[in-house]
């Protein structure tokens, strides 16, 4: 993806920060509040080029509550054009450690790119910024379901960093309107997209339209199912930036490459402040009523959203990461080939006749423990290996192990039939009952699988 650079006399101005004679209210701007005067800038999609104007300022931090877009003005820049290609510098970059990624994202933008900061352990990101040397943005969106835990934890970074974290908030006549026709907890019963839409996406939108890049927290690790491709900068292929149009916002992900032990290890190594939930089993970390914390064996995007399937387990802000149903690769022939998971000598794979028939059999000469799966799913994905090892424990003991895919043709089945709720779901066919009891606890380490099995066989 290049990205085409054009340049022209450009000045900052606050188009909501005003003092006039008449009054002495100061309006305090948002990030999405203020314009780029005598701008020049066109998009060639044909050429998947996008027209922006690199601003390298580095202007004084300052501590007052004012957004730098209202008090900041660009430099003057040479009129000539400049063409990057940032696919290239993704790259260049993707071994290239997080610290120098972020100080090639803060030089290149300067006040122009923001860390958005969820008040988890993407804290390392302001750490990052901090260790460049360099001034830096930072934006949170405040939907006002946050924990009480994250609003202090606000607080300490603020005063830790000496900065202030730009908020953005909901429309307050959207929120007003939906829970007023839905209730507090509608996501609950018809899925938690429309609240978020309201309380996260708009905000962000209106966000990064003052922005010609912005930062983020991804990791390929968080969720197989969603991230694992996500490089180190990108355009990004959802929002638009400061200049309109598509391509007209980098993002950037510069802790993409590591694994989520490592960000631990550097937060404990620079005694940065982190939100006082994650002591509490919290790892993915969002609004209240859809935040909990996760159990032995369990993938950390399996706290947020629990009654959903997993493909669903993305607020809307990072929407460019979701694919369709299945996973696939590309053999040697250019072909695709799905790739499935529970492989192993000692599991049994059933086709939709197998399923059906040890679902009718009231007496069985074998107990069954069988996983309803998606091969896609990140938390079925998560809990392969003690599957398996659970497989290989139980051969020969009477026990059969087996998986059963049960997306795509074969979930409204599954729903109806096997009482599938969400993936994975597990079941036990006992030797002598026709039906199936179906694992209720979220512990899916091995022990405790087979706990419930020797308590059942």
């Amino acid at each position: 993806m290049a990205f085409a650079v054009t340049s022209s006399p450009a000045a900052i101005s606050g188009s909501s920060f005003s003092r006039s004679s008449a009054s002495s209210d100061l309006k305090i701007p948002q990030i999405g509040s203020f314009r780029l005067a005598d701008r020049h800038a066109t998009v060639n999609l044909s050429q998947k080029r996008c027209a922006v104007k690199p601003v390298n300022a580095e202007p004084k931090r300052n501590d007052s509550m004012l957004s730098h877009a209202a008090t900041t003005s660009a430099p003057e820049v040479s009129e000539k054009v400049e063409v990057e290609d940032f696919e290239q510098l993704a790259k260049e970059l993707n071994n290239a450690s997080p610290l120098e990624i972020m100080d090639k994202a803060l030089e290149k933008f300067g006040n122009d790119i923001a860390i958005a900061f969820s008040g988890a352990e993407d804290v390392a990101l302001v750490e990052y910024a901090k260790l460049t040397g360099r001034p830096f943005r930072v934006f949170s969106l405040d939907t006002g379901r946050l924990n009480p835990e994250t609003y202090r934890f606000f607080d300490e970074v603020e005063k830790h960093y000496g900065i202030r974290i730009e908020y953005m908030f909901p429309d307050a006549v959207e929120v007003q309107a939906l829970v007023r026709s839905k209730g507090l907890f509608s996501f609950y019963e018809d899925g938690h997209q429309e609240c978020c839409r309201v309380r996260k996406v708009r905000p962000l939108r209106r966000a990064l339209k003052g922005l010609r890049a912005w930062i983020t927290g991804q990791r390929k690790d968080q969720s197989p199912g969603t991230r694992s491709e996500v490089p180190v900068v990108q355009v990004d292929p959802v929002f638009e930036g400061l200049d309109g149009g598509d391509g007209s916002l980098l993002k950037w992900n510069p802790v993409a490459n590591v694994d989520g032990k490592d960000i631990w290890n550097f937060l404990r190594a620079m005694n940065v402040p982190v939100n006082s939930l994650h002591a509490q089993g919290f790892v993915s970390i969002g609004c209240e009523p859809c935040t909990r914390p996760v159990l032995p064996g369990q993938h950390e995007r399996e706290g947020r959203w629990w009654w959903e399937d997993a493909k669903a387990k993305e607020c809307g802000l990072h929407k460019g990461n979701l694919k369709e149903d299945g996973a696939a690769e590309v053999n040697g022939n250019g072909a695709t080939t799905e790739i499935d998971i529970f492989n192993s000598q000692s599991l049994v794979t059933l086709s939709r006749t197998g399923i059906e028939n040890l679902a009718k059999l009231e007496s069985r000469k074998e107990s069954w423990i069988v996983v309803l799966y998606a091969p896609w799913c990140p938390f079925c994905q998560a809990m392969e290996a003690s599957y398996v090892e659970l497989a290989e424990k139980l051969a020969g003991s009477g026990v059969k192990v087996a998986k059963f895919r049960a997306d795509g043709e074969q979930k409204e089945y599954s729903k109806n039939e096997l009482q599938l709720g969400s993936f994975p779901t597990i079941l036990f066919f006992p030797k002598h009952s026709a039906k199936p009891i179906k694992y209720a606890s979220e512990k899916r380490d091995v022990d405790s699988l087979m706990a419930f099995v020797n308590a059942l066989r």
